[in-house]
């Protein structure tokens, strides 16, 4: 098989030196057809499996000159093969004490950087212990937990730019937690109170801002993905240095808008980085029930689109390969598929027991393996933290995260007449029934009326 395409590569000959530093990530530069002009420029980088490289000779019982470009004939039946026999290699730099892999090729994180990452993944994991005691407790009706994945959460956002827009899943607080997003702006949206952006009007950990150009997120699964394209799209139309970055877990590959998204996005050469989250679950799915594709990233090939498979668990190599795929994004003007490799030490929300389908053993083994205490590793054997300043910097951050609990329990809630603005200029006749239905019902019962609700 790998003799029939490369011979139809031949034909269109677009080849460039081997020099890309991420040798996994799949080239899409001399891709056989094209219905569109490419706006692409030549490729950064190629890696080429063979050279099988023959000449066909133009006639017409030996090429099919057919719409999109011309296509070889061959003699013998050949099926393309379901599988490769050998499993997508995972782009890893440090080991598992922490230490960088002889001859491993990474961008070089500087000190403030590498702490200030590790800071952000510390005050994520305590958030996530404080918010998901407080769900337990009644204070918050739901809540989901990052554990096992804060490294793709904080190394992806370290690579990004201010500039580039974010369409997230519902298990990317981290990234907000990077862009800036305040402990006071968490809580509010967990509680829905008066300084929620969203009003009070989401389920907790639907976060969104404008402002840090973070969609807010939609329960709905995938429903992201061809809006990411689209986005994608537009900023390559105004010309923007930026990219989309969207978020999305294994199960959501299952959806048909993720097939279709890449599509819309492979046509249209647009910026985007589809950032999936392999943590080896969709609820309570294991990976081997979803599909029989080796993973995410290879599903990138059929629609022409890049991939790179990366240890979601090791911070530098996903700085260095969201790094290197949003170059290539904006620079090349193409999508890019990142599966990120990390798996999912929590239950799915704080509504379900993965005990139930989830063997202790396996949860207790990948959370020995802790992705943040790895990192810490790294940047301690770099002389960059110690043990006194990570006692004094847990101790604080879990002050802060409680205090800000506290305050955004006391903070009244939106007003009821919010649950009918927003949507039109003017509020239709239906909508103000209804809002004239509930008043009554409150005038009525009083005393079943939250206090902390404003009229």
């Amino acid at each position: 098989m790998a003799i029939w395409i490369s011979r139809s590569r031949r034909i269109f000959n677009h080849f460039v030196q081997r020099a890309c530093p991420l040798s996994l990530l799949h080239p899409r530069g001399s891709r056989p057809f094209s219905y569109f002009e490419s706006t692409q420029q030549e490729p950064q980088c190629y890696h080429e499996e063979g050279d099988y490289h023959v000449d066909i000779k133009h006639d017409e019982n030996q090429v099919l000159d057919f719409p999109g470009g011309k296509i070889p004939f061959v003699s013998q039946m050949k099926f393309i093969s379901e599988s490769s026999e050998r499993r997508l290699a995972c782009y890893r730099v440090l080991d598992n004490n922490g230490s960088p892999i002889p001859g491993s090729v990474f961008e070089q994180v500087k000190k403030d950087l590498a702490v200030k990452m590790y800071r952000n993944m510390v005050t994520l994991q305590i958030m996530d212990n404080i918010f998901d005691e407080a769900q337990k407790q009644g204070r918050l009706s739901l809540y989901m937990a990052t554990v096992g994945e804060e490294v793709i959460n904080i190394a992806s956002a370290a690579a990004l730019t201010t500039d580039d827009i974010v369409l997230p899943q519902y298990r990317e607080p981290g990234v907000l937690l990077w862009r800036g997003f305040t402990l006071k702006e968490f809580t509010s949206q967990l509680l829905g109170n008066k300084d929620d952006n969203g009003k009070g009007r989401q389920m907790p950990i639907h976060y969104g801002s404008n402002k840090l150009k973070y969609f807010t997120v939609s329960s709905t699964l995938a429903t992201q993905l061809p809006q990411a394209a689209g986005v994608a799209y537009a900023l390559k139309m105004d010309k923007k240095e930026a990219c989309v970055v969207t978020y999305f877990g294994d199960g959501t590959s299952s959806e048909g808008d993720f097939h279709a998204a890449l599509n819309f996005a492979a046509v249209l050469e647009a910026p985007v980085i589809f950032l999936c989250r392999n943590n080896g679950w969709a609820v309570s799915t294991p990976v081997n029930e979803q599909f029989r594709s080796d993973g995410i990233a290879i599903k990138g090939q059929a629609y022409g689109v890049r991939s790179i498979r990366v240890d979601g668990t090791d911070a530098l190599a996903v700085y260095s390969a969201i790094r290197a795929a949003r170059k290539m994004a904006i620079k090349e003007h193409r999508p890019i598929i990142v599966e990120a490799i990390a798996y999912r030490v929590s239950d799915h929300a704080s509504s379900h027991d993965a005990t139930q389908y989830q063997s202790r053993e396996e949860s207790e083994y990948w959370r020995r393996r802790c992705s943040v205490a790895r990192f810490r590793k790294w940047i301690q054997k770099n002389g960059w933290w110690s043990d006194e300043e990570e006692l004094e910097f847990r101790g604080n951050t879990k002050e802060q995260v409680l205090q800000a609990l506290e305050k955004a329990e006391e903070t009244e809630k939106p007003p009821l007449a919010g649950l009918f603005t927003d949507v039109y200029d003017q509020i239709p006749l239906h909508l103000q029934e209804q809002e004239r239905y509930i008043r009554d019902a409150i005038n009525k019962r009083p005393n079943e009326y939250p206090t902390n609700i404003p009229l």
